[in-house]
């Protein structure tokens, strides 16, 4: 018996898949007890993606709260955008491209307080080996 297949990255259902892992990881939530803030993951068109798509990730003292998929970056303005083309985000959450090396070479393009997210790295660490667990298929 084959293995249930994952929600494809990027989309509502992986965003949804990305929740439940959040809200259930011991870890995730002992690492992250400590932050506010949400994000808006902007992912621009490559020869994967056709066009530009904003996941929104809304994570609180260790749980998401909700998550999104937008049409634009609307009012609601998140404490962090992160951008970057489509195959760069994917290569950090599987792991082949270190989130912060991304950020140094302009890879990955945040806004938002820097400080907050460098005071933070294990958070975000974790976030994205959280993120990695669940995108077993991709575009």
């Amino acid at each position: 018996m084959e293995a249930p297949m994952g929600a494809i990255f990027p989309s509502l259902a992986w965003l949804e898949d990305l929740k439940e892992k959040l809200n259930n990881d011991e870890q995730y939530a002992r690492i992250a007890k400590k932050w506010e803030g949400d994000m808006l993951c902007h992912l621009t068109p490559d020869d994967s993606l056709e066009e530009e798509i904003f996941l929104y990730i809304d994570l609180w003292h260790g749980k998401c709260r909700e998550v999104a998929v937008w049409d634009e970056i609307g009012d609601k303005e998140p404490a962090f955008i992160l951008k970057a083309v489509y195959g760069d985000f994917l290569k950090i959450l599987q792991g082949k491209l270190d989130p912060r090396s991304a950020m140094f070479t302009g890879k990955l393009n945040i806004k938002g307080n820097l400080a907050t997210i460098i005071v933070n790295t294990p958070t975000v660490l974790d976030f994205v080996r959280c993120a990695g667990e669940v995108t077993d298929e991709v575009i």
